[in-house]
């Protein structure tokens, strides 16, 4: 079965969410798109409820969200207790937060990301397994 991974932006994030679902499916996941629909100003927060609605409901596995700095969305996504959302700016935050943290969704900023690093990003994130051992207990500690 292959693996559903929910996607969303808000207006700051959307131009770069149009480039990263290509990936996403080239990467061999399905792809749920939460929109926004187009550059038209939006609430960040309500995007990212949208992905972690899909998470509980298991429409989707794990998420990807964008805004313009990443920032908001991120601290939106984090009030729902089964997200692990990582803020990642460089491919190493981005391999960290899985292999560390086990992070289920990966939020960037469209402004301050580019978007090569953006691709990189994504690919190592959904690549990425989870380490376990001494990370689980304080993955647990979160839950």
């Amino acid at each position: 079965m292959t693996e559903t991974i929910a996607v969303a932006a808000d207006h700051g994030g959307y131009d770069l969410k149009t480039i990263l679902v290509p990936e996403l499916r080239a990467l061999g996941f399905d792809v749920l798109d939460l929109g926004t629909a187009g550059p038209e100003s939006v609430d960040y927060p309500d995007f990212a409820a949208a992905v972690a609605h899909a998470l509980l409901e298991g429409k989707a596995q794990r998420g990807v969200l964008l805004c313009g700095t990443g920032i908001g969305i991120s601290i939106a996504a984090n009030r729902f207790r089964h997200v692990r959302c990582a803020l990642a700016h460089d491919t190493t935050t981005a391999r960290l937060s899985r292999q560390h943290n086990d992070a289920n969704v990966l939020a960037m900023g469209a402004r301050v990301v580019g978007v090569e690093v953006a691709k990189d990003c994504l690919k190592v994130f959904f690549t990425t397994a989870f380490e376990g051992g001494r990370h689980a207990r304080r993955v647990a500690l979160m839950s």
